[in-house]
């Protein structure tokens, strides 16, 4: 006959001394875990909802947007932005293809890019002098849309020099570079791009991207379908210039 083994017996006990309770709670947390994640993935997503733009247009400064699509266009949305902001670059390539495509060629909006650089984005102020710069030579959106392309070549945790990238774009797109440089190297549109940064502040700016479209304000790179809501639901108002 085999020799009993107390091991065997205290392993045997051990295994099965947890209380009843603990299963019972593991099993409601089970419960709850389950209810909470099936809320989350049926829960629609919150309506956007803009605010009241609060601006005088007749102390609006000498700002100078960049305007894509018809001047006669029923919506214009203003769109303040960033080239060094990551929502503004998202917006940029993911969704303002779409944009252009279904809203301002077909002429139902324009749309118009005013500066907003944030001080914590150091290399922006310079992305915003390189595409100004290209906007002489009626390039600006070309420019816009490399650096908002390729963000991760220039920006600050990149780079401390932007510039050679800025050069390299301004070739690409064809530009005169010397007359480029010369541009770029004088900032002759800080200016421009300082009173755009203040038609921002009188505005309420808070984040880029921040649109306004008609009389509302909205933060936040907005999903192309929610744009189109909006464009279609402004379109019978008045504007803001």
């Amino acid at each position: 006959m085999a020799a009993n083994n107390p091991r065997k017996k205290n392993v045997v006990r051990n295994a099965s001394s947890r209380p009843t309770g603990f299963y019972v709670l593991l099993g409601l947390v089970a419960v709850v875990g389950a209810s909470i994640l099936g809320y989350t993935l049926m829960r629609k997503p919150a309506p956007v909802v803009g605010t009241d733009v609060k601006y005088d247009p007749a102390t609006s400064g000498p700002s100078q947007g960049y305007t894509i699509g018809k001047a006669d266009a029923p919506v214009k949305i203003i769109e303040f932005a960033d080239f060094e902001c990551p929502g503004c670059g998202q917006f940029a390539t993911v969704t303002e293809p779409d944009v252009r495509k279904r809203i301002i060629e077909p002429g139902l909006a324009s749309l118009t890019f005013y500066d907003f650089p944030l001080p914590q984005h150091k290399n922006s102020q310079s992305a915003h002098n390189a595409a100004a710069c290209a906007g002489d030579q009626n390039k600006f959106w070309e420019m816009h849309d490399r650096l908002f392309g390729s963000q991760d070549q220039w920006n600050t945790e990149a780079t401390d020099n932007p510039k050679p990238f800025f050069e390299k774009y301004a070739s690409d797109i064809g530009l005169d570079t010397k007359a480029w440089e010369a541009c770029y190297d004088a900032r002759k549109h800080q200016g421009r791009i300082l009173a755009n940064m203040n038609e921002g502040e009188k505005r309420e700016v808070g984040q880029t991207p921040t649109f306004i479209i008609g009389t509302k304000k909205y933060p936040g790179a907005l999903p192309y379908d929610v744009l189109k809501a909006i464009v279609d639901s402004a379109t019978q108002k008045p504007a803001a210039q």
